[in-house]
Formats: C-alpha cells, structure tokens, sequence
C-alpha cells in the first residue's frame, strides 16, 4: 500500500507541476516590470508547494513561532535538513525569501524551471568556484531586501541526528547585518527518509520558528548558536 500511495502522491505532484508552471510563468511575465524581487511569484510557488501537505491526509503539520518574523524585515533563515519534505514544509511558512539549493534541483523541469524564474540560488556542494559565485549572489539578494533560506547541515541527515553546521549562511548574515532565524523540523524524516521516495505512512510534522537573534560576535559564535538553538528544541519533551 505504502508503494501505490507513494506513485499516486508523485504522480500527482508530476501532473499538478505541468498545470500549475505555466501559471508560475504567467505570473513572472506579468509581474517582472514592477517587481524585481519576484515576491508575487515566490507567493504562488509557496501556495503550489503548500498544496501537498495541504492534501495529503498522512502528514498534519503544525506551525509554532510565525509571528516571530516580521513583514518588510530581511532575514538569515537556517532550517535543520531531514528530508526532501522540509522544502514543502518550509513553504507553508508563506516568508519572502530565496532559496539556496542545490544545482542539480535547478536541472528538473518544471520544478527547476520555476526555481529560475523566482531567482533562487543554486550551489554545486564541493565546488569552490560555485561556492564563491553563490556567496557573491546570496550578498546582493540581501542587500536587495530578499530574506534566504539555507540548510546550514549541508545536505539531508540519513540518521536524522543534528549534523555539523557549515558557516556560510552565519559569515552572509555578519556581513549583511541581518537577523538570524533558527526553524527545527520535526518528523519529516519518518515521514521520508533520505533514501528511496516511498512514503511511510501517517506521521506528525512540526515547523517551529524561533526567535531571530543579532549577528553579534564571531561567526563561529552565531553558528554554534543557532545550532544549539535548534537542537535544544530537538531535545525538548513534547518536540520529538
């Protein structure tokens, strides 16, 4: 059963991208005049992202601290990385931001396609070329106004434990001078392990916000922060 629920749920997201992209595109031609920051469209995309939690009755997902972000405020977002559902729910949130991903996601049609249209920023992991590019990139969106999302772990965590929090995203937000956000995520990783794509049934998932914090101090200091931050909440009674 998990493997026929799981070939409906990609089927249905395969379709709903061909339906929903030419919409994103629409969207992106009508508003790229006036909006460079592509806010309208990263609103869509978090609405087209949304909808598969939204309609797939195995995962009840639970959002706590949204109202530790305030509107028309920049941000540095650092989120613990399980699954390939966090960037799903991540999306619920409905924050403006950009997101720092991977280059191979950029290559997937529809879905990378649309990833261009919204500016994200892509990163090829080990390649001290693309590091550097990214890094400039991700300089200019902040100083544009545009908040990132990045996963500072790197990449998903196939034991589901916290990994070791790389600097990258903590030296862009000193540099910047912008707010630093935790978000813990719970339960994607029973929900969709690392490996294969089959879902494994009904399980909770939460997002939890945390308050922002000053990049003051050495960006060895605001990573060992934010990481400690989020495991705490990993560790807390009634989170796991």
């Amino acid at each position: 059963m998990r493997h026929i629920g799981s070939l409906l749920f990609w089927g249905f997201v395969v379709i709903s991208s061909a339906v929903l992209f030419p919409v994103a595109l629409i969207i992106w031609l009508v508003t790229a005049a006036f909006d460079p920051r592509r806010r309208a469209l990263h609103k869509f995309t978090c609405f087209w992202a949304s909808l598969y939690s939204w309609l797939n009755p195995a995962w009840r997902v639970t959002i706590r601290g949204r109202d530790h972000v305030q509107a028309g405020t920049t941000y540095m977002f650092v989120a613990n990385h399980l699954s390939l559902l966090d960037i799903l729910v991540l999306f619920r949130l409905f924050y403006d931001f950009k997101w720092v991903s991977k280059a191979g996601i950029f290559t997937v049609p529809v879905i990378g396609w649309n990833m261009r249209l919204n500016g994200y920023i892509p990163l090829v992991r080990g390649d001290r070329d693309s590091v550097t590019q990214m890094m400039a990139t991700c300089q200019r969106t902040l100083a544009q106004g545009s908040s990132l999302m990045m996963f500072p772990e790197g990449t998903r965590s196939a034991s589901g434990e916290l990994q070791t929090f790389k600097t990258g995203a903590f030296e862009l937000a000193a540099q910047a001078g912008v707010p630093i956000v935790p978000i813990v995520i719970q339960g994607t990783h029973d929900a969709l392990p690392k490996h294969g794509f089959v879902l494994r049934g009904k399980h909770p998932i939460t997002v939890t916000v945390l308050p922002p914090f000053a990049p003051d101090g050495s960006v060895a200091d605001l990573t060992a922060r934010a990481r400690h931050e989020i495991a705490q909440v990993l560790a807390s009674p009634g989170h796991d």
